[in-house]
């Protein structure tokens, strides 16, 4: 997915996804002014569409694959 940074905040646990609503890591800015979130699944799933209608994606995914800075030697 393409990733635009953009100055909004992190998606926290509360951000939901509109299509299923587990997590969400993807937040899409629309062109007409809306906003949609979406799960990593359907994120990547909407993708291409998403970037047509898009002025910006922040895509936090990676998180996903991430090991907390807490994790233990044995945990990474």
């Amino acid at each position: 997915m393409t990733t635009v940074l953009t100055p909004a905040s992190p998606l926290t646990a509360a951000d939901r996804c509109d299509r299923c609503g587990a997590q969400a890591y993807v937040r899409v800015v629309l062109l007409s002014g809306g906003e949609l979130l979406f799960c990593a699944h359907h994120g990547r799933k909407f993708e291409p569409e998403l970037k047509k209608i898009a002025a910006e994606i922040q895509d936090e995914t990676e998180r996903l694959t991430s090991v907390p800075a807490s994790a233990t030697e044995e945990e990474r």
